[in-house]
């Protein structure tokens, strides 16, 4: 066996153990017992206290949108922060009440919010701008080489079948 074919035939081993390694990582045959385990004991989601807490998130989402000027409100590095303190929050104080986030009640509260601070920010039409040609050509030849490499690792071990068997 010439170098080049046993580097090939290293390789092939090392990915076919990747895959089984992999494999295992994501079968459920490995867990140790076989019973189903019993769900956490869930509390009941308290919405009353969660439209509480969304409105005190959203008053000081509010708050901090007024200090941005409005011109701005439709460009989203002028608030990213902002924005990210008020999911935050809204995602904190459901999970302090008891309920699943996002759940109906606070998404409601956010398209409002959507509403209020960014209805105008739509645009009159897309503007679909390519990728650089170095990256479309890394993107288009990638995949044509992946697939020639294996087309012609099939194509060698079909005919070098009777050494691997």
């Amino acid at each position: 066996m010439d170098p080049h074919e046993r580097t090939v035939l290293k390789l092939f081993v090392v990915v076919i153990l990747v895959n089984v390694w992999i494999m295992r990582g994501l079968s459920a045959t490995d867990s140790l017992s076989t019973e189903p385990t019993p769900p956490w004991p869930r509390k009941v989601c308290n919405e009353s206290r969660l439209q509480w807490e969304v409105e005190i998130c959203g008053e000081d989402f509010k708050r901090e949108m007024a200090r941005i000027d409005p011109q701005y409100w439709c460009n989203l590095t002028h608030f990213i922060s902002e924005y990210h303190f008020f999911t935050l929050c809204t995602e904190t104080k459901s999970h302090i009440v008891h309920c699943y986030w996002p759940n109906p009640l606070v998404e409601s509260y956010i398209i409002r919010v959507h509403k209020h601070f960014f209805s105008n920010c739509t645009m009159e039409q897309v503007v679909w701008v390519d990728p650089p040609d170095d990256t479309l050509i890394i993107l288009i030849l990638i995949p044509i080489f992946l697939t020639m490499t294996m087309i012609a690792l099939v194509v060698w071990c079909s005919k070098r079948s009777d050494i691997l068997a």
